[in-house]
């Protein structure tokens, strides 16, 4: 048995959606889903979440959904392991075509839409909200009394070249080069 709460899902069957006006939702996961999903992202605390919008027909076998995720979440400064909390809002974009096709060559390259994907049969709203608020999480989150290191700093020049890992090779180079050339 599990005992963790279950992620949200909120799925459309596209061929029940009808196909000539747009379909409004509004997904906003009661404290169990918002505990789920944060748990599954692994953050500490995800306070408010709210995923709003419209999916439209584009022709007669496409869609577009256009939406907007709001969320307040809390996550661990990655320094000191405090909580940072932070505010997110996004626009979501996504064009579910009937003609995608994805490249299997093994060769990746970044599309030029990045918004399409192939159409599916139904759609998770649920795991879109999901997925948008993955890449929107910030990903190094510092507390605001954490200052940033920065290795290149001028004021002490050698201290940032010993922090290069192969700074110490040409010194290396330079005293083997000096032992050959003495023993000739």
């Amino acid at each position: 048995m599990n005992d963790q709460p279950a992620i949200p899902r909120h799925i459309l069957r596209l061929n029940d959606v009808s196909g000539r006006k747009a379909h409004h939702f509004d997904l906003q996961p009661d404290l169990a889903g918002r505990t789920a999903l944060g748990s599954a992202l692994g953050i500490i605390a995800l306070k408010k979440l709210r995923f709003t919008g419209t999916l439209t027909p584009i022709g007669r076998h496409d869609w577009r959904l256009e939406a907007k995720l709001g969320a307040s979440v809390v996550q661990e400064c990655v320094v000191t392991f405090a909580p940072v909390p932070a505010r997110i809002d996004e626009d979501v974009i996504r064009n579910y075509l009937a003609d995608f096709t994805e490249d299997l060559s093994g060769e990746v390259e970044m599309p030029e839409d990045d918004t399409a994907e192939p159409l599916p049969k139904s759609l998770d709203l649920a795991e879109v909200m999901a997925e948008a608020l993955s890449l929107a999480l910030p990903a190094y989150p510092r507390a605001p009394d954490v200052a940033p290191v920065d290795i290149d700093t001028d004021d002490a020049p050698e201290a940032a070249e010993q922090r290069r890992p192969f700074a110490g090779l040409a010194d290396l180079r330079d005293k083997l080069t000096k032992k050959d050339e003495g023993s000739h």
